[in-house]
């Protein structure tokens, strides 16, 4: 059973006045979209998991923690890489897993409803995606 680990912000750690961020999202929303996200990868019988972070120097130490298991695939949420003013948290956050996970493939999502398809992409032929939604590889892996 292929194993992922969906990494993002807190939802009441994230900062609403972001022109980054789309008009109208709060943290119920984005809970929401975590939860979806996470019950979609569960119904294509994968295991999956949220990694939450703080904005603070906590970050790394909770990456690591998540990444003491094996995962198949980790996939980096929109939250951590969209608004500008979180550039250092997000290359925090990247060279965190390629310390704590090497070689294990980095996914982004366009939007919670396509975190599964993006983990997808990195864990091969064979796994279940809806049908009519192409399966693509890198061939980098």
């Amino acid at each position: 059973m292929p194993r992922v680990l969906l990494i993002g912000l807190a939802p009441e750690t994230v900062d609403f006045s972001d022109p980054d961020l789309p008009p109208g999202m709060n943290a119920e929303k984005i809970a929401a979209g975590i939860e979806a996200a996470l019950a979609d990868m569960r119904g294509r019988g994968w295991e999956a998991e949220f990694c939450s972070l703080r904005p603070d120097d906590s970050a790394e130490g909770t990456i690591a923690a998540a990444l003491a298991h094996k995962w198949d695939c980790v996939v980096i949420g929109g939250g951590l890489r969209l608004p500008a003013k979180g550039l250092l948290l997000f290359e925090r956050v990247i060279n965190a897993v390629t310390r704590a996970a090497p070689g294990t493939p980095i996914a982004f999502n366009t939007s919670p409803e396509t975190t599964a398809d993006a983990a997808a992409r990195w864990l091969g032929p064979g796994t279940h995606q809806p049908s009519g939604t192409p399966q693509w590889s890198s061939g980098l892996t």
